[in-house]
């Protein structure tokens, strides 16, 4: 059973990721503000940390950062979600620190066995990139990757769902 931190501010989204990390065993704990993520990660020290890249106060990938930077999470595996999904974005997410990527609507397959590559690979990755960015908490600028749109049809969280 793994521990897997899970950063998302909508409640739809949660809920299936939990779900589905619950359904195959592991143990999920949600943040729901990003201010409290690193804080989080610290006490539940997880063995995967997924996140939204779309998020307020703090932004995904300043999250992925500043998790890189912690002594204590820096060989945490992270995976990024996200909605938004434009040229070069996931260049950029694996530039912060992320191993993996998934472009929501999400597969639940893919979900399920991105998951399985990053614990098996675990902390093995090696020691963490060099990120040269510094993370910028409730700076509008660290928001740009943001969408005012909220998810579609038939995606995680529209609606429908």
């Amino acid at each position: 059973m793994a521990k897997i931190l899970i950063v998302e501010d909508n409640a739809l989204n949660i809920k299936l990721f939990c779900d589905l990390l619950a359904a195959h065993g592991h143990k999920p704990e949600a943040v729901t503000d990003s201010r409290n993520a690193l804080d989080a990660a610290r006490d539940f020290e997880p063995d995967l940390v997924i996140t939204d890249i779309q998020l307020p106060h703090v932004s995904g990938l300043d999250l992925i950062r500043l998790i890189r930077k912690d002594e204590q999470l820096a060989g945490v595996p992270i995976m990024a979600v996200t909605a938004y999904s434009a040229q070069g974005d996931e260049e950029r997410i694996r530039a912060a620190g992320a191993q993996a990527y998934v472009s929501k609507p999400i597969s639940v397959v893919r979900f399920a066995e991105t998951v399985d590559e990053l614990l098996k690979d675990g902390h093995d990755r090696g020691p963490p990139a060099k990120v040269d960015d510094e993370p910028e908490i409730d700076n509008p600028e660290s928001r740009a990757n943001q969408s005012e749109e909220g998810p579609g049809p038939g995606e995680a969280g529209g609606e429908g769902d």
